[in-house]
């Protein structure tokens, strides 16, 4: 593996590990037993760093929502999608962790962020189309399906930050993998209104799967 792809990986699980804020270039090139001036050959700062981390994480998503072209979608569709969207917010966490303080530090990432959405929600809208084809969800007119798709995008980009304020102020917990994954209940939840009766109680079933548990903090009363 060449030096630039390990200085990737290494600084990809150090800010999902860490957070981006608590991870400099020295930490990076301390943790693969490099030079700081071997890093700074590779990327000048650790903006360009996340930036080009972004635009891995900008590739995987837009796989990951490719629609087949051949065939209507179904059931087990709709859940492939979401498994590899959340596997992928997973994967690159600490980009949602801390979204609004990389795009205010970073113009390009900005402008990228801005359009990778427009993207995805064109990508959720013509999912939503492959699903009424296949007779999963009912077919919708175009301005609600719309909202429908920027619906499933304000949860999936934003199931992590209520992960965490959820946890209250105890930062000695982390967020897991399946508290993450428990987004997908949400989704299917917002599209439970649309389904089509033949495919409801499969549907109900797959949501099931992933009700989230609440951490103790949002059930306990508030201090009087």
């Amino acid at each position: 593996m060449k030096t630039r792809e390990k200085i990737l990986l290494c600084s990809l699980d150090l800010f999902n590990e860490r957070g981006e804020r608590n991870v400099t270039t020295n930490h990076i090139s301390a943790e693969l037993a490099i030079s700081p001036g071997n890093l700074y050959y590779h990327f000048r700062n650790k903006s360009d760093i996340i930036y080009e981390l972004f635009q891995q994480y900008e590739q995987l998503v837009g796989y990951y929502l490719t629609t087949p072209e051949d065939r209507p979608l179904t059931v087990a569709d709709m859940r492939g999608y979401l498994e590899s969207v959340f596997d992928g917010l997973w994967s690159y966490r600490f980009l949602h962790r801390d979204l609004e303080h990389l795009l205010e530090n970073d113009a390009r990432l900005r402008q990228d962020y801005r359009e990778f959405t427009g993207r995805c929600l064109d990508a959720i809208n013509r999912i939503f189309e492959g699903l009424a084809e296949g007779g999963v969800i009912q077919s919708q007119p175009e301005e609600l399906r719309q909202a429908m798709s920027l619906n499933v995008w304000l949860v999936v980009t934003n199931w992590m930050a209520f992960l965490k304020t959820a946890q209250g102020n105890n930062r000695q917990v982390e967020i897991t993998k399946r508290q993450l994954k428990q987004g997908i209940y949400q989704v299917l939840t917002l599209e439970v209104p649309y389904l089509m009766p033949a495919y409801r109680g499969e549907v109900l079933a797959l949501r099931e799967q992933y009700r989230p548990e609440l951490p103790l903090t949002m059930m306990e009363p508030a201090p009087a």
